[in-house]
């Protein structure tokens, strides 16, 4: 019998492309891909280190792959492992602890070794990664960049993942090509700045989004993420004129507060940023927007926090990730003395999430009465849900198995937080 392997990813699609890939890897190598909390003969656990919930995640997965496979090799690697694998090593059932280079090499230390072993490499090699049929998603994630030269005060990702780095054109143009002819319909291109491509590549990120939409066969296009600052005419308009395009957006925000954005170092103020949003509506007059947002960071006022509340609330913003300060060692804003307290923290997020609830939910409404195409993804309690080109969530019902294809919804009624439709 194959041996069995089981992953469980923790973060961002960055992570999830990557996973992917080495999926595709144990695949190669004859194991059989198993569901998280089957025994297996190893566990790989692709982790994440942006918060102390990610941190505490991860410890947490740590101890369940120990029950769930007592036998079984667990592995430990990316961002939580490069930065704590000391801390780590200390945990009962820990087998291999690999770094945010290494876990492409997992073959190269997964041996019979009883000692843990941890491999953490400084590399800034550049590690290509998609979503393979190795996968459960139906979106195609595609990593075209990796790190940052941001120096923002409260990250840790730079550390985590070294400096930014990129895939050439020509190698993207063959792993879309590879994604395409594997079935996936949607590519989101993925990285963790993907708007320092140019700058770090020496060719523009519009040559590169031309060259993959060209694809044969690809019938749709997305950005994870684009800071506000990085985004061009240029880009918008290779966007605008694919014809692939889907009209969400993220754009990152952290704060509606121009004194917070200046101590979190970031590249742009809320004019600016205002500004960037209009310029995208002037492209795609009917998209929607995402944005992360970081609450209780060190010194933020009451009133500061009230002027995030206060954009958002203005704003066309409606997806948000949000989360609360997370001090994260080796960073500027960790060795501030003005920390919120953490009852504070949760009050903010949770007032912000609500709000962000209650946007997304305005702009589903809307929809209602309008005709969507949708890229269903499977079938759940006898419906078939999948989502819309603004990233909206709905479920039909239908007596055909419509997983990973694209139809034609008119969009009726809301059940809950997400829109109901008929196949047309």
């Amino acid at each position: 019998m194959n041996k069995k392997v089981s992953f469980h990813t923790l973060g961002c699609r960055l992570n999830l492309s990557e996973t992917g890939s080495i999926a595709d890897t144990f695949v190669k190598k004859g194991y059989d891909i198993v569901s998280f909390g089957q025994e297996a003969d190893v566990t790989f656990l692709n982790t994440c280190t942006v918060t102390d919930g990610a941190d505490s995640t991860c410890r947490n997965l740590i101890r369940k792959a120990s029950k769930y496979s007592p036998e079984g090799k667990v592995v430990v690697a990316g961002c939580y492992a490069q930065m704590e694998a000391e801390k780590i090593k200390q945990m009962q059932g820990v087998d291999l602890i690999l770094g945010t280079s290494e876990k492409y090499k997992v073959f190269d230390y997964l041996k019979e070794d009883e000692e843990v072993q941890i491999r953490i490499d400084k590399s800034n090699e550049f590690w290509g990664a998609t979503t393979t049929k190795a996968d459960s998603h139906t979106r195609a994630f595609l990593k075209i960049q990796d790190g940052c030269n941001y120096v923002c005060s409260f990250c840790i990702i730079p550390f985590a993942r070294g400096r930014s780095r990129t895939i050439s054109i020509e190698d993207a143009k063959v792993y879309a090509k590879n994604l395409v002819e594997d079935g996936y319909k949607e590519i989101v291109l993925t990285g963790v700045n993907i708007g320092e491509y140019e700058r770090t590549s020496g060719e523009k990120l519009s040559d590169l989004v031309k060259s993959v939409v060209e694809t044969p066969g690809l019938q749709r296009l997305r950005l994870s993420s684009v800071e506000p600052n990085t985004i061009t005419r240029d880009l918008l308009e290779v966007l605008k004129s694919s014809g692939k395009y889907q009209d969400h957006f993220h754009i990152p925000l952290q704060s509606g507060s121009d004194e917070i954005l200046k101590s979190m170092r970031r590249k742009y103020d809320l004019d600016y940023y205002k500004n960037m949003i209009n310029l995208v509506r002037e492209y795609f007059p009917e998209t929607s927007f995402g944005a992360d947002v970081i609450l209780g960071y060190p010194g933020e006022t009451e009133e500061q926090f009230m002027e995030t509340y206060n954009f958002i609330k203005e704003s066309p913003l409606t997806h948000l990730h949000v989360f609360p300060y997370a001090k994260r060692k080796n960073t500027t804003a960790a060795k501030a003395d003005n920390h919120i307290q953490n009852d504070v923290k949760k009050r903010r997020v949770k007032e912000i999430i609500a709000l962000g609830e209650e946007k997304v939910l305005d702009f589903s409404r809307k929809l209602i009465g309008k005709t969507s195409e949708v890229l269903f993804e499977r079938e759940k309690d006898g419906q078939y849900e999948g989502y819309t080109s603004h990233y909206i969530k709905v479920k039909v019902k239908s007596d055909k198995d419509l997983s990973n294809t694209i139809q034609k919804v008119k969009l009726t009624s809301m059940e809950g937080n997400k829109l109901v439709g008929e196949i047309l």
